[in-house]
C-alpha cells in the first residue's frame, strides 16, 4: 500500500470512492456567451438555496473550467474588471 492510499481516519477514502454529494437544485436566471480569440466564455448567473451567483465557464477545444463568484462580491468584481480594462486601455503594450 502506498502511503496516500491508507484508510482516512475520517472515515473518507481517496479519489472520490465514497459516497457522491446530493446534487443542489440550481435555477438560471440569465446566460451570456461571448467568443474571444479561440476561447469561449459563458456567463451564467444562478440561483440555489444558499443565494445568488456567477458562473463564469472558459471552454477551449472542449476543456472546461469554471470560476463562481457569489452575488455579495459582483459589484467589487465589476468595479476590478473595469479597472483592468482601463488599465489595458491605457498602458502601451511593450514592443515584441
Amino acid at each position: 500500500m502506498i502511503s496516500n492510499e491508507r484508510p482516512s481516519p475520517f472515515g473518507r477514502r481517496p479519489y472520490g470512492d465514497g459516497p457522491l454529494k446530493p446534487r443542489v437544485e440550481e435555477d438560471t436566471l440569465k446566460t451570456e456567451t461571448i467568443q474571444i480569440e479561440r476561447k469561449t466564455f459563458i456567463l451564467t448567473l444562478k440561483e440555489n438555496p444558499r443565494g445568488r451567483f456567477l458562473r463564469i465557464t472558459e471552454d477551449v477545444n472542449g476543456r472546461r473550467d469554471n470560476v463562481i463568484i457569489p452575488s455579495t462580491g459582483l459589484d467589487d468584481f465589476r468595479k476590478i474588471v473595469n479597472e483592468m480594462a482601463k488599465a489595458a486601455a491605457e498602458i502601451p503594450a511593450k514592443e515584441q
